[in-house]
């Protein structure tokens, strides 16, 4: 399992963009993990899936809410990462009502999970591997903190949590 002060796995992640611009098109677009976070402070949540209860009545709303106290900590950008795919997570992204405030990024293949070790077998529940639900600051490409959840909890993964470990 990835831990603190660990890299981030090299790996790419794909991002809905409704609109064109700053040489993203319409659709899906590759996000490279490695040169996405150089020389950045990130703000990277993950959950098991999108649309799903808690990840959409708490872990999101959460992040959207805390984005300017983030920001105003030093955090360049917020990501959720989820093993669904781009167009699942444009969707919910409308949904919830992220905005600019929060990257929605889909880890279809469940790449990056594996590579952090961070996964979740939800195959008896319908739903495959999945991610673990955590968050992570992440600077340069770096882990600085890590939460990760106990199944079934939602305790230390929250934004309020990483806020204080942004500003600390």
């Amino acid at each position: 399992m990835i831990k603190v002060g660990d890299t981030l796995p090299a790996t790419t992640l794909q991002e809905y963009s409704e609109v064109e611009g700053n040489g993203c098109s319409i659709g899906p677009n590759p996000v490279d993990v490695a040169k996405a976070t150089a020389g950045k402070t990130i703000a990277l949540f993950a959950l098991p899936g999108a649309f799903t209860p808690t990840c959409s009545a708490k872990h999101v709303p959460g992040y959207v809410e805390k984005a300017e106290e983030l920001k105003k900590a030093g955090v360049d950008e917020i990501w959720c990462v989820s093993v669904n795919d781009a167009f699942v997570m444009g969707a919910w992204a409308r949904e919830q009502k992220t905005g600019t405030k929060v990257r929605m990024l889909a880890d279809g293949s469940g790449d990056f999970a594996k590579a952090t070790g961070l996964t979740l077998d939800l195959t008896a529940r319908g739903m495959g591997l999945r991610s673990n639900r955590y968050s992570m600051l992440v600077k340069d490409g770096k882990v600085a903190s890590l939460n990760v959840e106990a199944p079934g909890k939602f305790e230390v993964s929250d934004a309020t949590t990483l806020l204080g470990q942004a500003t600390a």
